[in-house]
């Protein structure tokens, strides 16, 4: 099957003088856990940087006054733990009635993989059938080795690094470009929604058409980086991409901050939290040429 390589990058609707917090969507992060709260606070404070009008993050109750603390800009939702640290019985029932509250779901930044978490997040993804889903870190790992009974009809984005992406096929780390572009199509077409294989040279895929990503450094190879692209490309899809387009213009966004924040401080001491610093930047640089186009 003959494959689209897209090159010029979508655009963002223009935020309209009449909009509001609930124009620009509402994005549901479920992340962290215990010793990896950070991921959650990354992920969230992304899609708030990323222009998402509201953000909720569902993190494990024992992290949860640690996340809440760490940005006032989102509001948090605690799932019920035992006292080994497993969640609780009924907390995907209550976790949905959240979702159906939201326009996005992005699931998996530090939740771990205890068998319990495994349980709750396969179990999170055969219910939540109609809101577009970010799948990444932990949440990958759940449906590790992919089978067909998680095929997806409603959109959504696998975000895996190359090591996640073989436990993901079963298969071996591709190892050139041409195996990236080859091998993301066909699990693009495997799963049902897109692939985003990142790396030097992140492929985006939904099975006939792909994108190769030219922004980013060495220096963003640094725990949470990817923490804060699933944050990115949720916000994106909330303010009316489609999965593809915002995976599209999520990975060029987050490696261009990338660039910004290595050009400022160097790549050697670039952490995760200097991209979420120079996400403003890096829209500001595309609202001014969205505006000269029109």
């Amino acid at each position: 099957m003959s494959r689209m390589r897209i090159q010029e990058l979508p655009a963002l609707p223009p935020r309209a003088p009449e909009g509001h917090k609930g124009t620009y969507g509402t994005i549901l992060v479920v992340a962290g856990s215990r010793g990896m709260s950070g991921a959650a606070i990354l992920c969230g404070r992304a899609a708030l940087r990323s222009g998402a009008g509201l953000v909720q993050v569902a993190c494990p109750i024992e992290v949860q006054p640690i996340v809440a603390a760490a940005y006032p800009g989102y509001t948090t939702f605690g799932i019920r733990q035992h006292t080994d640290g497993s969640f609780g019985d009924g907390t995907v029932e209550e976790l949905l009635e959240r979702v159906r509250e939201v326009d996005v779901v992005a699931i998996g930044p530090g939740l771990g993989r205890q068998p319990a978490t495994i349980e709750f997040v396969q179990r999170l993804l055969a219910a939540v059938t109609d809101k577009p889903l970010v799948l990444d870190a932990d949440g990958l790992f759940a449906i590790s080795p992919f089978r067909e009974e998680f095929r997806r009809s409603s959109p959504w984005v696998l975000t895996p690094h190359p090591g996640e992406f073989a436990r993901l096929t079963g298969g071996s780390w591709p190892q050139n470009d041409d195996e990236r572009e080859e091998q993301t199509h066909r699990f693009a077409q495997r799963c049902g929604g897109v692939v985003l294989l990142k790396g030097a040279g992140t492929v985006v895929a939904d099975g006939s058409r792909w994108y190769r990503n030219a922004t980013g450094n060495p220096g963003m190879a640094t725990g949470g980086s990817g923490d804060v692209l699933t944050g990115v490309i949720a916000a994106l899809i909330g303010q009316g991409l489609t999965c593809f387009e915002a995976a599209v213009l999520a990975a060029w966004i987050h490696g261009r901050a990338g660039d910004w924040a290595a050009q400022a401080l160097g790549q050697t001491a670039l952490t995760a939290v200097d991209l979420l610093d120079y996400l403003p930047a890096v829209f500001r640089e595309l609202e001014q040429s969205w505006s000269s186009r029109s």
